[in-house]
C-alpha cells in the first residue's frame, strides 16, 4: 500500500486539485493508494508525455501541410446564383476559388510553426536514451532500462516489417509514405519519425 507515502500523496493532490482543479471531484480519478494504481497512471503520463504526443503531432507537417495532402478548406459560403460572386466564380474559377482558401501569408505562418514544432534538434534525446551514463547506480534500474531499449528496437524493426507489407497501399502505394511516428529514434530534422524522451509544450 503507498497510504504512508506521504510525499506521493501530496504529489497526487496537487495535480488533481491544483493542476485539474476543475475536474477534480470525478469519480474516475484513481485513489493512489495501491502500487497498481501508481504503475497505470504512470503508464498513461509517459505514454501521453511521449509516443502519444509524437504519433498525433510530430506527423502534422510531412502529411498536413504540404497542401496537395489535404482537402482545401472553403472561408465562405459557396455564392449563390445571381449574385457578384457567383459571377466571378462562373466568370473567373480561379479568383473565385483563391477568395475560399486562407489568404497566403496565414497559410505561410501555420506552416512555418508547424515545420518548427515537428522539427527534431541535434541534441534530441529519444525515448529509451539518456544523455548521461550517471542517471542511477541501481543495478536493477539499468537493466529494466536495458530490456525497454531492446523492446523499442524490437518496436522499430515490427514497424518496418509492416511498411513493407505490399497488401497496405497506405504504406506503399503510388505516395510511397511508410508509417513512421511510432519509430522510436530519428536523424535530426524534418522527419515524422522519433518519439522524444520528453515534450516541451
Amino acid at each position: 500500500m503507498l497510504q504512508k507515502d506521504t510525499e506521493l500523496q501530496a504529489w497526487w493532490k496537487e495535480l488533481r486539485e491544483v493542476g485539474h482543479g476543475d475536474k477534480k471531484d470525478e469519480p474516475w480519478w484513481p485513489k493512489m493508494q495501491t502500487r497498481q494504481e501508481l504503475i497505470d497512471s504512470v503508464t498513461i503520463i509517459i505514454w501521453m508525455a511521449s509516443a502519444l504526443h509524437a504519433a498525433v503531432n510530430l506527423g502534422k507537417y510531412p502529411n498536413g501541410d504540404y497542401a496537395p495532402n489535404r482537402p482545401g478548406m472553403s472561408r465562405r459560403l459557396i455564392p449563390e446564383p445571381g449574385t457578384p460572386e457567383y459571377e466571378e466564380l462562373k466568370v473567373n474559377p480561379v479568383k473565385g476559388y483563391l477568395k475560399t482558401i486562407t489568404p497566403q501569408f496565414q497559410t505561410l505562418i501555420g506552416i512555418s510553426a508547424l515545420e518548427v514544432l515537428s522539427t527534431h534538434t541535434s541534441d534530441e534525446i529519444y525515448l529509451g536514451q539518456r544523455d548521461s551514463d550517471e542517471w542511477t547506480k541501481d543495478k536493477e534500474a539499468l537493466q529494466a532500462f536495458e530490456r525497454f531499449g531492446k523492446k523499442l528496437a524490437q518496436i522499430e524493426e515490427n514497424i518496418t516489417k509492416m511498411n513493407n507489407y505490399k497488401k497496405w497501399k497506405n504504406r506503399t502505394g503510388p505516395v510511397k509514405m511508410p508509417y513512421t511516428l511510432l519509430y522510436p529514434t530519428s536523424e535530426p530534422g524534418l522527419t515524422a519519425k522519433g518519439i522524444p524522451n520528453s515534450i516541451s509544450i
